[in-house]
């Protein structure tokens, strides 16, 4: 369908009004609130962190210099790197990883029994309980994970009170409370991909399958992990960019000794006033994590366009 014959149809579905008004509309939020912001971040990131006074005149030239100092950092030794701050980005993509296949492992049989067992007000109730604490704020959410897991709270007054500990165990220092907020934080975004994409699937085929003799493990690695592959992705790729870019929940969740990669682009945007080298530090996170979603797709062979179905 060429673009001509698509908006003379778009507009006699939607009227000239209220069609005009959507494409104002989406062309706003694409363009003003994503395109816009991303093409100045970038273009900071090519720039001397200059003075006020100092920008666009002689000196304000493109450069590399702050994406390879997230290589090299300050030192002028060849050889030598930033090894505090890339270990940190390590650290940070790996923890994404580690939270994005906590969330696939406990969303799936989650998703499942939603879409294939439960039905009518008890399959109401569960999906209720799960989106009626999200309406509390993602703050409060982290600082409640945070007295939860804390050396004086429910989980260490449980494990001492059954003799599991003889004393508290620091659960935020080791970064347990830390996994588990970022867990919880983006569970819905796993497990309601996964949910539209098992609800789906004809229970006639698990049937057939079972008839067959098939083990429920087999059944759901033949049948039903290869039809919700799709909603797989979609959540894990949601998981996991998120979990990479979140900011609170390792501020408030996270030990003295951790650090998140946000955090680091945090601290050159407000402590270190240096938006240059923030813009860059960002889009090294935002291209890494894009790369890395690719190349997932591209191993699983799915393709990008099942993930938005």
């Amino acid at each position: 369908m060429n673009p001509r014959s698509y908006f003379q149809r778009f507009f006699l579905r939607n009227g000239r009004t209220l069609g005009t008004f959507i494409l104002v509309a989406v062309a706003f939020w694409i363009f003003i609130m994503i395109l816009m912001p991303q093409i100045f971040m970038v273009d900071f990131s090519f720039r001397h962190a200059l003075p006020p006074a100092k920008v666009g005149g002689a000196e304000d030239v493109y450069t590399l210099e702050h994406y390879q100092y997230a290589v090299y950092g300050s030192a002028k030794a060849e050889g030598e790197y930033n090894t505090v701050d890339l270990k940190v980005f390590g650290r940070t993509l790996l923890a994404a990883i580690f939270v994005t296949l906590f969330d696939l492992a406990l969303c799936y049989p989650i998703a499942y029994y939603l879409a294939q067992v439960a039905s009518g007000g008890w399959g109401r109730l569960m999906v209720l309980s799960l989106i009626v604490p999200f309406w509390v704020n993602e703050i409060l959410r982290a600082f409640a994970f945070r007295i939860m897991f804390g050396t004086t709270g429910v989980i260490n007054s449980a494990l001492m009170a059954t003799g599991v500990l003889d004393e508290p165990y620091d659960f935020i220092r080791e970064d347990w409370a830390l996994y588990a907020g970022l867990g919880y934080a983006f569970i819905l975004l796993m497990i309601f991909p996964l949910y539209n994409a098992i609800e789906s699937l004809d229970k006639n085929q698990i049937e057939a399958a079972r008839d067959m003799g098939a083990s429920w493990l087999r059944i759901h690695f033949r049948v039903v992990v290869p039809f919700a592959k799709p909603g797989i992705s979609s959540g894990c790729t949601m998981v996991f960019m998120l979990t990479a870019g979140a900011l609170a929940a390792p501020q408030i969740l996270g030990g003295p000794s951790s650090l998140w990669f946000t955090q680091i682009v945090f601290q050159w945007f407000n402590q270190g006033n240096n938006w240059n080298r923030g813009s860059a530090y960002a889009l090294i996170l935002l291209a890494s994590t894009i790369v890395m979603v690719l190349i997932a797709m591209r191993i699983f062979k799915v393709k990008l366009g099942e993930t938005i179905r």
